[in-house]
């Protein structure tokens, strides 16, 4: 093993992937959120977002994450080159 191994992602198998999704269909259902209200948090956060800083609207992504104690909706927002907007106010 050398250290580039170390480093290497894996591509995830389909096990992972399914055991993924199962744990996104838990999450939602938890939470009493609809993949359709998902979508609308997701285009409004963008919208928000988008006002304040430069992003990239189609590589964002929301999601749902669990432990034992808690249920989070987590938002992955890539910034673009530049990031912050000038205000005109």
């Amino acid at each position: 093993m050398n250290l580039r191994d170390l480093f290497r992602r894996r591509s995830p198998s389909g096990k992972d992937i399914a055991k993924q999704r199962l744990l996104l269909v838990l999450a939602h259902d938890r939470a009493n959120i609809s993949p359709g209200m998902l979508e609308i948090l997701k285009d409004e956060i963008i919208a928000v977002i988008s006002k304040h800083l430069e992003i990239e609207p189609d590589k964002v992504e929301v999601n749902f994450t669990e432990d034992q104690r808690e249920t989070r909706l987590v938002a992955d927002i890539p910034l673009r080159t530049g990031g912050a907007r000038r205000r005109t106010d």
